[in-house]
C-alpha cells in the first residue's frame, strides 16, 4: 500500500496538467447508484480499517421497512486496480504512508467520477481519519450519485404548464415522463410510476397553512395523515394511508432550494388494510407565503429492496424550485 498512493497521487498530478492546456475526453463511467468501490489491501479489509470502512458506507437507510446498506461495497486490492475496475463512478482509496490526509477527485480515469482518498501514518491514524471524515466520504459519494441521476431526467420531465398544481402554488419539480398523473387538482398532486405490475413508485406535492402556535415538527405527522385520508384511498372502502403509529419517523433540519426545512423519513401504511412502505417527506417553510410546502415520495414494494427507489425519489424531490 505505501507503494500504491504515491503512484495513485501521481496519476493525478498528471491528469491534472494534462487539463490545464486541453480538454481530456473521457470514458463514461459504470456502476449503479449508491455502489462504491474500495481499494485496500486484503489484510487491511479484513480486519478493523475494512470494520471501520464498513461501519460509515454499510450503515443502515433510515426509515426503510428492512435493513438496507447506505452503499453496496465491492473491494479490490491495489494489483487488481485495473481498468477494469477504474470507470467505476464512486472509489474510495484507503492504505498507509509517511503523511495523514484525505483528498476528493473528480473524473480522475472516468466521467463522472469521484473518487476519495484518505491515507494514515499508521492503521490506528487511517481508522481515526476515516472516522473524522465519514460525513464528508457520505456525502460525497452521495451527492454525486444524486446529480448524475438528475442529470439523466431532468431533459425529459414534466413542464410546469402541463401541471396544474405546480402553475397554482408557485413551485415545479423535475418529475420523469415515466411517472403518470394521478390527481392534479391545483392543490395537489400525486404522481405515480409503475416498478411491476403491482409496485409502485409515488410522489406528491402540496401545501398546509403555517401553525403560528405549533412547531412544525409537530404538524409533519398531522398533515400527512390529513392529506392521505382526503386524497389516497385504500383498495377497501374506508381506508386511507396514515403514518405508521409503531414506528417513529426519523426527523431533521434541513435546507430545501434555499429554505429552511425539514426531512422525515419513515413508514407509511393504510388504515383498514395490510398495504405499506417507506416514505421521504420535505416539509419547507414558506414564511413569505405563511405556508409549509410539502413534497413527498413514497415507495410500495413489498418484498423487494427499496433503497434505490427512494434514493431516485429523492433525487426527483431535490429539483424543486420556485416560479414566483
Amino acid at each position: 500500500m505505501k507503494i500504491f498512493i504515491p503512484l495513485f497521487v501521481i496519476s493525478i498530478l498528471l491528469l491534472s496538467c494534462g487539463n490545464e492546456n486541453k480538454e481530456i475526453t473521457l470514458p463514461a463511467s459504470t456502476g449503479a447508484i449508491n455502489d462504491v468501490l474500495v481499494v485496500m489491501d486484503d489484510s487491511m479489509w479484513k480486519g478493523n480499517v475494512g470494520d471501520s470502512v464498513r461501519n460509515i458506507l454499510a450503515a443502515p437507510v433510515l426509515g426503510l421497512p428492512q435493513e438496507e446498506t447506505q452503499f453496496s461495497i465491492t473491494q479490490v486490492t491495489p494489483k487488481t486496480f485495473n481498468n477494469l475496475f477504474k470507470a467505476n463512478r464512486n472509489i474510495l482509496f484507503a492504505g498507509t504512508d509517511k503523511s495523514t490526509g484525505f483528498s476528493v477527485q473528480q473524473k480522475i480515469y472516468a466521467s463522472p467520477q469521484v473518487g476519495i482518498t484518505i491515507i494514515g501514518k499508521n492503521k490506528n491514524e487511517l481508522i481515526a481519519e476515516l472516522g473524522k471524515h465519514k460525513d464528508s466520504i457520505l456525502r460525497t459519494f452521495k451527492n454525486g450519485d444524486l446529480k448524475m441521476y438528475q442529470k439523466r431526467f431532468t431533459q425529459n420531465s414534466w413542464a410546469t404548464s402541463e401541471v396544474e398544481t405546480f402553475k397554482n402554488l408557485g413551485f415545479k419539480i423535475d418529475i420523469p415522463q415515466d411517472f403518470a398523473k394521478v390527481t392534479d387538482t391545483g392543490d395537489f398532486l400525486w404522481f405515480r410510476k409503475y416498478i411491476t405490475r403491482s409496485n409502485s413508485m409515488n410522489i406528491l406535492a402540496y401545501t398546509m397553512p403555517l401553525q403560528v402556535n405549533d412547531t412544525v415538527i409537530n404538524t409533519i405527522v398531522a398533515n400527512r395523515n390529513t392529506i392521505g385520508e382526503k386524497y389516497i384511498p385504500g383498495q377497501f372502502e374506508g381506508s386511507y394511508m396514515i403514518t405508521e403509529a409503531a414506528y417513529t419517523p426519523f426527523i431533521k433540519p434541513t435546507t430545501i432550494a434555499g429554505k429552511k426545512a425539514y426531512e422525515t423519513r419513515g413508514k407509511w401504511e393504510v388504515k383498514g388494510d395490510f398495504m405499506a412502505g417507506p416514505f421521504l417527506n420535505y416539509t419547507i417553510l414558506d414564511k413569505e407565503n405563511n405556508r409549509l410546502i410539502v413534497i413527498e415520495g413514497f415507495t410500495y414494494a413489498p418484498s423487494i429492496k427499496k433503497r434505490d427507489y427512494m434514493f431516485e425519489l429523492e433525487a426527483i424531490l431535490k429539483t424543486i424550485q420556485f416560479t414566483n
